[in-house]
């Protein structure tokens, strides 16, 4: 990686963020840690993370305060709740709250490594999305433009062949009119060369 990815793990107890930065450090990311919710939030202040982890009971402000006012202030980025007292409501509290995980200690080194780098794809798919809705835009606007020309071309083909339509029986009557005068026409040709031929041979 050209650039490390930066994490952010707020939690009381000091032995998860040195196990965090242990799994990660050799991973491409720079793991930082705070020891409470109100220095996390310092410290996001001051820098931008890739991902935030965050424990759920800590003395002062507990971890969905934390989720809420981070995903506040930087919706982008991805918050993973960790705690020993997991139960379904506060799962249920942190997936309201817009947090991008939920996970229960003790994390192994395979589960760190894991969710981190599911959290960190999660937080780049809203761009993909925009990136694919603005392609999606541009192709339908080139649709509609080609369908438009399209149009425009069977539009004018039709008006041409109604007035075609409409024109073939004057067209038909100026032939039939103007067949008599082209006979006599070639009537009196052929007998003036015929009159010629006859004075000149005499």
């Amino acid at each position: 990686m050209s650039a490390k990815l930066q994490v952010l793990v707020i939690d009381d107890d000091a032995v998860v963020g040195r196990s965090f930065n242990r799994v990660l450090s050799d991973k491409g990311y720079e793991v930082s840690t705070a020891l409470s919710g109100e220095d996390g939030l310092e410290t996001l202040e001051k820098s931008n993370f890739d991902v935030v982890f965050t424990d759920i009971k800590m003395p002062g402000m507990d971890g969905l305060e934390v989720t809420e006012r981070i995903k506040a202030r930087c919706p982008w980025t991805p918050v993973v709740v960790i705690t020993g007292y997991g139960t379904e409501d506060n799962e249920v509290k942190a997936s309201v709250l817009g947090a991008s995980g939920f996970v229960r200690k003790p994390l192994t080194p395979e589960m760190i490594e894991n969710i981190t780098l599911k959290a960190v794809n999660d937080g780049e798919k809203p761009i993909d999305v925009a990136e694919d809705v603005v392609e999606q835009s541009v192709d339908s606007i080139e649709a509609e433009v080609t369908g438009d020309v399209t149009v425009t071309k069977q539009v004018n083909s039709t008006a041409k062949n109604v007035g075609l339509f409409f024109a073939s029986p004057f067209i038909a009557l100026g032939y039939v009119i103007a067949l008599p005068f082209v006979g006599f026409y070639m009537f009196i040709k052929l007998g003036r060369e015929a009159f010629i031929k006859k004075h000149m041979s005499e």
